[in-house]
Formats: structure tokens, C-alpha cells, sequence
């Protein structure tokens, strides 16, 4: 019954569209199905079902009839150690989809454990298309688990046809590539806007995307003189330009927050450009973020994002990051973000509180580690001055790091228990920032603890990574979206000034490293990272006092010792989650 189930879902999917490009496929969207571009010739559909914790796919892509295609997952890109669903056809002209997993060597193994179930396929003219099902957890070691957070879909494309998957490798590829989106993602009913809602489109104009894989481009706004009057946002989301769906691959509009009559530059131009005015560096608060295959982001029925008003500076920032990995050149674009708006305001106005590491360099990753944690604090003190007494509802959550994050998860504390994780990330890619609606909204009360994690990679770094603003720093931050609004608005933490000094004297007194300077990071670059070192400071993070920022939206210090306090303790930790692999043989653990 779950396959005729499966296999009709899979038939309406087919039937919808005969085009490749996402941005025809409004039937899609109707009908729970999301898309991804992989690459400028094959797109990725999907829909999920949480009742068989299965995702049905399907696959459309250009290319010779005989040719062979490959899809699938990896932790964070790769196309080696990857677990794919290869469509193949013979010289008899049968098409098969088998799965498979690719080697640290890059050459395809057939699975023992066919996880690539309900296969179907067509093809008209050089378009091909194909679906199947896949479980969120197979229990099969060589396959990828689906789970919250960022997906890394893999593809394949070569020629064909072949006699098996025997010896076929990544290598033998013709055209390959990798697309991130959120597979399992929370979805919303259709919202109903009220009558005087409109919509407000804030787009690049007309600029050719340069023939290089990366640019990020930025444009100033001023917002219409009806923000005047406050509003509330009530939706964000893309607006892209037609036949440009694979190449914008995310985009944030910044609030340049200021005084309501400072003027910003209309500036338009690559946002590293040295001609950039220093004018619009103020442009820093993210009021909008969306990544490639992202959904429109809708607020709750009871709150909106507060915009306009008397006070409100109108200038904002549009960035739009290209990705081009085929140097594509004479792309006109004029994408950007729509939001929709209304002046009459709902029950509640949303706020933004940031969680994790202060912005200092008091905070240090070693070089050349594959797996370093740093965690920043929101202790029970802070929340207990900064929150109302009947708690916030929290239902949305950006994660962000630098470069060399790669996991990011924030963990709800209530008296010493660890209640459901609050948002994670196992796949966390900093080029993939979206801000998500959490499955359910989240009640944090006064006197509930959250601590951020984050966990780095600096294999390939020969100097010590500090905390700080730019790129080649690093950063740990949940911006969390609530409502009712409220004053607190930082609630972040770092080792404390007493505790660093200490250290530093220690390393210099008893491990001869040169940390007499008066600047931090001098001290920390001096150090000689042995293994020993590396545990030592990791430790020292994870028992040392904090200090805390505990500041309300004018920047100011709400009541209370912020300094040498102490992390909430949690006494009872969440248990890990539980998988349901019973059958032994999925594991490869049946009797010889």
C-alpha cells in the first residue's frame, strides 16, 4: 500500500511541468513541492512526508539520451564519500536507478542495501526526468541521514551507455556540481493578508553578473515615504529574475540603523569594492535573509516585523550573492527580496535577539584543527532581567559563523534540565545562511538558560582564528525571531577579562610561550599549538567565568553583575536522539 502510495505521489510530481526551469513551476509550490537548480541544465524537486519519514524526488535534467546521471548527498559537498542514486541506461536500452556510494578513492560502489525506492522515469527529446523515494534514515551505514538543517546535494552527469555500475568513478563525470537547500524544512498554511497589504520589491537593477564564480553585489535603498508610519512585515521572500534561478544564491537586505535623518549613499556596486563610501557600513541589521531553494519566509498570524515610522532611518542595503561556477557571461539580472506589508498592525511586534560569542578576540580557535567547539552563553541572570514573565515565543532562528564553521546547535536550558534543542545545524555552511522557521514555536521563560555552539574546522589555517567582524575571523550566533518584542536584545558571552589574563600568565610562567603582550591577539599568535595546548584551552573555555553582554536595544547594560559570572549549569543533559534500527540486518550485521 506505502509503494502504490509513494508511486502515485511520484506520478503527480511527473506529470506537473515539461519545463527544467524552477521558476515556471507555480504548480509545484501548490501541490508541498520545493526546488533547487543543479546547475543551469538539471533541476531538483522534492516533497516530504513526515508520516513515513520519507522525501519523494524527482530529477530533470538536459543532456544525450543514454547518458547517466547521479544524485545524492554528503556531509558537506564532497562528491567522494557520498552516498547517490545513479540513473543509468545499458546497451539494450534499459534504465535503471541503483543505489550507490562513492569511495575515499572516488569510485562508485554498489550498495548491498537498495535504498532508491518507487523509480520512474521519462524522457522527450534530450529532457529527462526520473523520481524515487528515499527514507529520512535507511539504518545503512554507507547512506546519508536527512535531518533538519542543510542538505549538500552532489551531481553527477556523463556519457553513456553503460554495461554497470562496475568501475565507474566521480572522475568520469563530465559536468558535476553541488546545491544546498533545507530538505526538511517547516512548512505554513497559506497565508491570508489582510486588505490594505502591498508588496514592496527592492531589486538590483539591470547589472550584467560578472563571468567569475563568486560576486557579491550591493545596492542602497531609500524605502517610499509611505514607511513613514510604522508597519509590519508580514512576508519576505525572493523575487527572481527569469532564467537567473541558478546563479542567485542568496541574498539579506540590511537595516542601516542610525538616526532617522542620516543620509546614506546611494551606493550600487560589488559590496568589496574599494569605492564602496564608508557611508554605508552602517547598513549591518539583517531584517531579510534568503538562500537558493528557500520558501517565502511568513510570520505568525500574531506578530509582524515592526518597519517605518517617525524614528525609523528609511535606508536599507541589498546584497545579492552570485554563484556562477560555469563562468556564465552576459547575465542581466535584476533580482532581489518582496516583502509584504501592511499598516494595520498585528497583536504583537517580532523582535531579534542575538545569542552566542560576544565580537572579541578574547575568544581564539588553534590552527589546524578538524573539530574545535567554542559556545557562548544567554545564562539564567540575563534572561530572568530581560524577559517578560510570561516568556517570549520564539519562531524562527538564523545560525551564523564565518568561514570555518561547520556545525552550529543551541541548547535550552530550564532549571538544570536540557529540554528539545532549540535549533541545529549538522551541516552548517556560512554560505547558506537563511533565516528558518523552527518546526513549532519555542517558549523560553524568564530564567531559562541557551547555550550556542559552534564547531570549526581550521585544518587549513597556519595561524590562530580569533573572534571578530571580518571574514577571516570568526563568529558563533543564533539571531533568534520572537515575539512579543522586549528590551533584551544581546544576551551573548565570552571568557572573562580575569580569566584570560590568568591564562595568559600561566602560559607564560610555566610553558615559556611569549604572552606578556598587552594586545590579545599577539598573545594568543605567540602560542606554539601542541595537542596538549589545544586541550588545554578548550577546556579553559568550557569551566572558565563569563563575561556577559546583557544589553538592551539602545546598547545599554541591563541591571546586574555581567563579569567573573558563572555558566547556568545543566544538570540533567538531553539524551541523544533515539534511531529506529531494529532490523539488524539494515546494518550490515547479518549472520554469515
Amino acid at each position: 500500500m506505502k509503494y502504490i502510495f509513494v508511486l502515485i505521489l511520484a506520478k503527480i510530481i511527473l506529470g506537473l511541468s515539461d519545463h527544467i526551469s524552477t521558476h515556471s513551476n507555480k504548480a509545484y509550490e501548490k501541490n508541498g513541492v520545493h526546488s533547487v537548480p543543479l546547475g543551469s541544465e538539471s533541476t531538483f524537486y522534492w516533497r516530504t512526508d513526515y508520516t513515513s519519514e520519507s522525501v519523494t524526488i524527482e530529477v530533470h535534467f538536459v543532456a544525450e539520451e543514454s547518458s547517466w546521471f547521479a544524485v545524492g548527498f554528503s556531509n558537506y559537498g564532497e562528491f567522494k564519500h557520498a552516498d547517490y542514486c545513479v540513473l543509468w541506461i545499458d546497451w539494450h536500452r534499459h534504465m535503471q536507478l541503483q543505489d550507490a556510494w562513492a569511495d575515499e578513492d572516488g569510485e562508485l560502489n554498489l550498495d548491498q542495501q537498495q535504498d532508491c525506492e518507487s523509480f520512474d522515469w521519462k524522457q522527450r527529446d534530450n529532457i529527462t526526468k526520473f523520481t524515487f523515494s528515499r527514507k529520512f534514515d535507511t539504518c545503512d551505514n554507507h547512506d546519508y541521514i536527512i535531518e533538519r538543517g542543510t542538505t549538500h546535494i552532489v551531481w553527477l552527469k556523463g556519457q553513456g551507455p553503460l554495461s554497470s555500475l562496475a568501475g565507474l568513478r566521480v572522475s568520469d563525470a563530465k559536468s558535476s556540481g553541488m546545491s544546498r537547500t533545507e530538505l526538511l524544512r517547516t512548512s505554513h498554511p497559506a497565508p491570508e493578508w489582510p486588505s490594505d497589504a502591498w508588496e514592496l520589491e527592492l531589486l538590483v537593477n539591470r547589472i550584467k553578473v560578472p563571468n567569475r564564480e563568486t560576486t557579491y553585489w550591493c545596492r542602497v535603498h531609500k524605502l517610499p515615504d509611505s514607511l513613514k508610519q510604522k508597519h509590519h512585515i508580514l512576508q519576505f521572500g525572493p523575487a527572481i529574475q527569469t532564467g537567473n534561478e541558478h546563479l542567485v544564491h542568496h541574498m539579506e537586505i540590511f537595516h542601516c540603523a542610525g538616526l532617522a535623518n542620516i543620509q546614506v549613499p546611494h551606493y550600487n556596486g560589488p559590496c568589496d569594492a574599494a569605492d564602496r563610501p564608508e557611508g554605508t557600513q552602517i547598513c549591518k541589521k539583517v531584517l531579510a535573509a534568503w538562500a537558493m531553494g528557500a520558501d517565502a519566509f511568513v510570520y505568525p498570524k500574531e506578530t509582524g516585523l515592526p518597519i517605518g515610522g517617525t524614528n525609523f532611518n528609511r535606508y536599507v542595503m541589498l546584497e545579492v550573492h552570485y554563484n556562477n561556477p560555469e563562468l556564465q557571461d552576459g547575465n542581466i539580472d535584476s533580482s532581489g527580496i518582496r516583502f509584504v506589508l501592511t499598516k494595520s498592525l498585528r497583536r504583537y511586534d517580532a523582535g531579534v535577539i542575538e545569542l552566542g560569542l560576544e565580537y572579541t578576540d578574547k575568544m581564539a580557535i588553534p590552527p589546524n584543527q578538524e573539530s574545535f567547539t567554542l559556545s557562548g552563553h544567554c545564562i539564567s541572570e540575563c534572561t530572568g532581567v530581560g524577559l517578560p514573565q510570561s516568556g517570549i515565543h520564539i519562531f524562527g532562528s538564523q545560525l551564523h559563523t564565518h568561514l570555518t564553521g561547520k556545525r552550529v546547535v543551541t541548547r535550552h536550558i530550564r532549571d538544570g534540565k536540557e529540554l528539545p534543542l532549540l535549533n541545529y545545524d549538522n551541516h552548517y555552511s556560512t554560505h547558506f545562511q537563511e533565516i528558518r522557521l523552527l518546526p513549532k514555536p519555542v517558549t523560553v521563560l524568564p530564567g531559562d538558560a541557551l547555550i550556542t555552539t559552534c564547531t570549526y574546522d581550521t585544518k587549513n589555517r597556519k595561524n590562530v582564528t580569533l573572534g571578530g567582524f571580518a571574514i577571516s575571523d570568526e563568529m558563533c550566533v543564533n539571531y533568534i525571531h520572537y515575539y512579543p518584542n522586549t528590551r533584551l536584545e544581546v544576551c551573548k558571552s565570552a571568557i572573562s577579562n580575569d580569566a584570560l589574563r590568568t591564562y595568559f600568565r600561566y602560559m607564560r610562567d610555566w610553558e615559556n610561550q611569549p604572552t606578556s603582550n598587552e594586545a590579545i591577539s599577539a598573545n594568543y599568535n605567540g602560542i606554539e599549538w601542541t595537542k596538549v595546548r589545544v586541550a588545554a584551552l578548550h577546556d579553559l573555555y568550557e569551566a572558565a567565568p563569563l563575561g556577559m553582554q546583557c544589553n538592551a536595544s539602545d546598547g545599554s547594560r541591563l541591571p546586574g553583575l555581567w563579569e567573573n559570572v558563572a555558566a547556568s549549569p545543566v544538570s540533567l543533559p538531553l539524551s541523544p536522539p533515539a534511531r529506529d534500527c531494529t532490523d539488524f540486518t539494515k546494518n550490515g550485521l547479518e549472520s554469515e
